[in-house]
């Protein structure tokens, strides 16, 4: 044992339960199909950089293809099914899920670089967790506070990023199922595999044919899927930027439209806190899934009569973790997604030190092949540092300080982002009271980074529009009904 820090042997998660094709096509209408032009990229393994698969990059007439067979399978099968039945497919993919949960959370770590515990942990479950709890509505869809009769808006055109490949998946399709939507789904082109596993799933659950088509490609893929005159209703989860653009094309359309942008958040401790549950807290606001989280508590508010200890517990928390291969189930942090995104979180890191914040690095070799990035941290910010105002979107914290409630408030509401937000303090008045004013979609007390689906989850300003998850998730999937019979004032209205 060396500086306080276990040793551990290690425990690696075997590759032998994925069966990684050399090659996939695009999933069209039930079956997997080649590209028109027959353009191909390839995946990698963020840990070493090998390739993992050849992928089709679907160009404008596979999405074209890929829309009609939705808009065929909406019209003639699942549009016209029972709630009843469409519950009984979401039940069975739920099912299936589970019991290839070993494989996907393998396949994720590969494609994706996280920690193996992670996926097996936390994405797995709760993308499972998401088709159980959207086949209960399936059926139940005229007691969701839409009206007496909700209808499905169409086909969804949905657009997925790469840091929770298979979670963002079920949060987009699951819903929309449901509701008897279907859907054209394009995963980042970084991490298509388990998406392409969950076809294979579809296949297995004998969803009818056109209801789910899979399109891999990049970002030009996924425009003409956004812009395609056959998408009734569009879901993008990804950058502010990408989201703009976006909002731009569909203005003027009937499409309707769910943004689920970047973000800022703001962990806020008290000097009431307990220090070392928050400690952890912090550290799973911003370390989890390497800080590829698009509500990472990457700005730390902390009151100032407690912030040398604070700091001193985190540096100590943080010089324990374990960074290295993703598949290894003792690691922490994992490896970056891309070489694009490790470019980006070193540029603002330079950025933070030339602005003259004081960097900090958690102690610990970095693997030869891959994309690694040791966690973070910046002291002596301002709230006009770069680093205190861009998403990062990588392992890097900025650390501020505050001394009273408002100032605290006020710090963590300067910023034009708005998607979550942690409270940390002994007192339940003062959660409520900062609730009650931070402009966050999502706010947290005493924990971070807790999701479930039953919870509605999405943000303020330039994080978004609408929300997904919960009750709430139904809404952006359906057309409302009439309203309910016997209530004076809706039939007036009707």
């Amino acid at each position: 044992m060396s500086a306080g820090k276990f040793e551990y042997a290690p425990a690696p998660e075997s590759r032998s339960v994925v069966d990684l094709r050399s090659s996939y096509g695009l999933f069209v209408g039930g079956e997997f199909v080649p590209t028109v032009d027959g353009r191909m990229f390839k995946t990698v393994s963020p840990a070493t950089e090998e390739v993992l698969a050849e992928v089709t990059e679907a160009g404008a007439e596979d999405v074209d293809r890929a829309v009609r067979a939705a808009r065929t399978a909406y019209d003639s099968v699942w549009g016209p099914m029972s709630g009843r039945d469409r519950g009984k497919f979401l039940f069975r993919i739920a099912r299936l899920i589970q019991e290839r949960a070993r494989e996907l959370a393998v396949l994720e770590s590969l494609d994706n670089g996280k920690p193996i515990r992670e996926s097996r942990d936390v994405d797995i479950p709760l993308v499972a967790a998401h088709f159980f709890y959207y086949a209960g509505w399936a059926d139940k869809l005229e007691y969701a506070g839409f009206g007496a009769d909700p209808r499905p808006v169409g086909v969804a055109g949905q657009v997925i990023p790469w840091n929770f490949p298979l979670l963002m998946l079920a949060w987009k399709i699951a819903p929309a199922l449901a509701c008897g939507n279907t859907v054209v789904l394009k995963p980042a082109e970084t991490t298509p595999l388990t998406a392409l596993l969950f076809a294979e799933i579809c296949q297995q659950a004998d969803l009818p044919p056109g209801v789910v088509n899979i399109v891999t490609g990049a970002g030009a893929t996924g425009q003409a899927i956004v812009e395609h005159e056959g998408v009734d209703k569009v879901a993008f989860t990804g950058s502010t930027e990408v989201g703009k653009a976006i909002a731009r094309s569909v203005a003027g359309t009937p499409k309707k439209v769910t943004l689920e942008l970047g973000g800022k958040a703001a962990n806020v401790v008290f000097d009431d806190a307990p220090l070392d549950q928050a400690v952890e807290g912090i550290v799973n606001g911003i370390f989890f899934n390497q800080g590829h989280v698009c509500c990472a508590g990457s700005r730390l508010l902390v009151q100032e009569n407690v912030y040398d200890e604070v700091l001193d517990r985190l540096k100590r928390r943080m010089a324990t973790l374990r960074v290295g291969d993703p598949l290894d189930k003792n690691t922490d942090v994992g490896a970056i997604n891309s070489a694009e995104q490790l470019r980006r979180i070193a540029t603002l890191s330079e950025v933070g030190e030339a602005e003259g914040a004081e960097r900090w690095s958690a102690p610990c070799e970095l693997p030869d092949r891959g994309y690694w990035f040791a966690p973070t941290i910046f002291t002596g910010v301002t709230q006009a540092h770069r680093i205190a105002r861009e998403e990062i979107f990588g392992p890097v914290l900025s650390i501020l300080t505050f001394r009273t409630p408002a100032e605290a408030v006020e710090k963590a509401n300067n910023t034009p982002y708005g998607l979550s937000a942690g409270v940390w303090t002994e007192k339940g008045s003062r959660i409520l009271w900062m609730a009650d004013r931070l402009r966050a979609g999502v706010v947290w007390a005493n924990t971070f980074n807790r999701f479930d689906p039953t919870s509605p989850f999405g943000g303020y300003k330039e994080s978004g529009h609408g929300r997904e998850g919960g009750r709430h998730g139904l809404a952006a999937y359906l057309q409302a009904g009439h309203p309910k019979a016997g209530h004076p004032k809706e039939a007036a209205r009707a």
